[in-house]
């Protein structure tokens, strides 16, 4: 070894052991721990959720609602064979699953939401739903419903946690819900 290289690696050892020490003092601020409680108790990621079924139900219609710390919305799905499946992920871009064109969603953040239904009309009927004035959600939009799925697209003031579910619905029916969190 020549003298260069180990002063290199000495230096970088030191660097290394230096950074170790700065971390654990990083991890309080004001004497209080970097892990503070979460936003309402809200444990949820921002990362991809997905179930696999698929139902003969068709999407009937999409409503949405605000809560103390989250904002949330509803896909009605009508009575039919099978349990609803999903995907609902963060993207950069929310994309028309048929064209794969671009579709403008207004927001911070978007999520692609694809439900494992068809649709039986255009939901909500106009193809664009805007929330002034709302916490979280900025703009739904109608991106299709081909071979079976439906698409939307939500826009969301940052990338915030989310949670995805589904319940039982009304009349044999079922509905998938997806929260976002007003704050990490």
């Amino acid at each position: 070894m020549n003298t260069s290289s180990t002063t290199m690696r000495r230096r970088l050892a030191s660097v290394a052991a230096a950074a170790a020490l700065v971390v654990p003092v990083a991890a309080t601020v004001g004497g209080a721990p970097a892990s503070a409680s979460p936003y309402c108790g809200i444990v949820w990621g921002s990362l991809p959720e997905a179930a696999a079924p698929m139902t003969t139900g068709s999407v009937l219609a999409v409503r949405s609602g605000r809560h103390a710390c989250f904002d949330r919305l509803v896909v009605d799905i009508g009575p039919g064979a099978g349990h609803v499946g999903y995907s609902v992920s963060y993207v950069p871009v929310v994309t028309n699953p048929g064209s794969g064109f671009p579709v403008p969603v207004t927001g911070g953040a978007r999520l692609q939401i694809s439900v494992h239904a068809p649709a039986t009309a255009k939901v909500p009927a106009s193809g664009v739903a805007n929330y002034a004035g709302w916490q979280t959600f900025r703009q739904l939009r109608w991106v299709s419903s081909f071979e079976g799925y439906t698409d939307l697209g939500l826009g969301v003031r940052a990338r915030l946690p989310m949670r995805v579910f589904t319940l039982a619905g009304p009349g044999g029916g079922q509905r998938l819900v997806v929260d976002v969190a007003h704050h990490w």
